[in-house]
């Protein structure tokens, strides 16, 4: 008889981090940025295969054939800060388009901010408040179109955990960031440069892109004990048929999808889900929940950033480290990612948006 393996807890993909180990700053020129490489199939539980270098150095590990895929959103000065008739502050952190004047939002303090309340912002603009829109979250209407509000008023939305404000609002974008609609960075492009870029395309490693427009469940942390008790938030993508191409013909001449980020991942692992169902659209809003065990349909290598604990992030790459682990269960695939990140931190890695990178091949 088989033994049934214990539920995953949320409190299973904790890990200790020190506050130092958060980049509050991006390293320059971009691809100095250093790059953790883990080899799944040659990783034992709780025995990561590891090799260090720097995200420059990334060409050595990819091959001609290859097929780089990018999310290519680009975020927007989504953050509102406004004050209210009766005095006090209080913010807004724009997430989606609801209708052509109004989108879901979180708003701060949100207990105290009531429905129909009219905020004030450094603009003049005005905005109205209104009820819930899901998941702890308002909806807002604006006095004018809300893309001009944020470009007379809107700021880049740094996560919470970086302090230091000094860098460009240029800098929290992808050198390939297109349209606009993130209310956070797709953080793993971060590391290329156009001359990295363009080294890997002579070297026979090919580019395509996605989008996804990141929302909310990048500030979100997880939900419940379990973490079959979660769900995530829906958010809207898009791939081109160029990138569909792209992605079957890489397949079919034995080269590798390489996905860089956990979004790029969701968009094309929703893609083949749809087309697993019949489905023929290559747009729409995902709410795909990728933890392990997860059979990856297309993706073959995966770059993403250093994750927080208790987040979606981490159980996406968990499953991802299970997958290319010969016979490996979640606990054990989990117990090979967080030795990975212990390594990480003594050996002086950056963690988050402005940190270093893994490669998991």
């Amino acid at each position: 008889m088989v033994s049934k393996l214990p539920r995953l807890r949320v409190d299973d993909f904790d890990y200790p981090l020190p506050e130092t180990a958060i980049a509050q700053v991006p390293v320059e020129p971009r691809d100095a940025s250093r790059l953790l490489l883990l080899d799944r199939e040659r990783s034992r539980p709780g025995a990561p295969a590891l090799q260090h270098g720097t995200f420059r150095q990334l060409g050595d590990w990819l091959r001609p054939g290859d097929l780089l895929v990018v999310n290519d959103s680009r975020v927007i000065p989504a953050r509102l800060r406004g004050t209210r008739r009766g005095g006090g502050e209080a913010e807004i952190l724009l997430l989606r388009e609801l209708a052509p004047m109004e989108w879901e939002a979180l708003v701060r303090p949100s207990r105290r901010v009531r429905v129909g309340e009219h905020l004030t912002l450094a603009s003049g603009d005005a905005v109205v408040v209104g009820g819930p829109a899901g998941d702890g979250t308002r909806a807002v209407r604006f006095d004018r179109h809300p893309h001009g509000v944020m470009a007379a008023a809107g700021e880049t939305p740094l996560p919470p955990y970086i302090h230091d404000r000094s860098s460009s609002s240029e800098r929290y974008q992808t050198v390939y960031a297109r349209p606009p609609g993130s209310a956070a960075a797709p953080t793993a492009g971060l590391h290329f440069t156009a001359e990295l870029l363009a080294s890997l395309k002579a070297a026979g490693i090919r580019m395509a892109s996605v989008t996804l427009h990141v929302g909310l469940d990048t500030f979100r942390p997880l939900e419940g004990e379990f973490i079959d008790e979660h769900r995530i938030h829906t958010e809207w993508y898009e791939i081109p048929p160029d990138t569909s191409r792209a992605v079957a013909q890489t397949r079919a001449g034995g080269g590798r999808v390489v996905a860089i980020g956990t979004t790029s991942v969701r968009v094309l692992e929703t893609a083949e889900r749809g087309r697993s169902a019949g489905a023929e659209s290559a747009t729409g809003w995902t709410d795909l929940y990728i933890t392990p065990p997860h059979r990856f349909s297309t993706v073959d290598v995966l770059v993403t950033n250093f994750h927080l604990p208790r987040s979606s992030l981490l159980l996406l790459v968990t499953a991802f480290v299970q997958a290319g682990m010969s016979g490996a269960d979640p606990h054990q695939a989990r117990d090979t990612l967080l030795a990975a990140y212990a390594h990480a931190l003594e050996a002086g890695y950056r963690f988050f948006s402005f940190g270093d990178a893994m490669l998991i091949v």
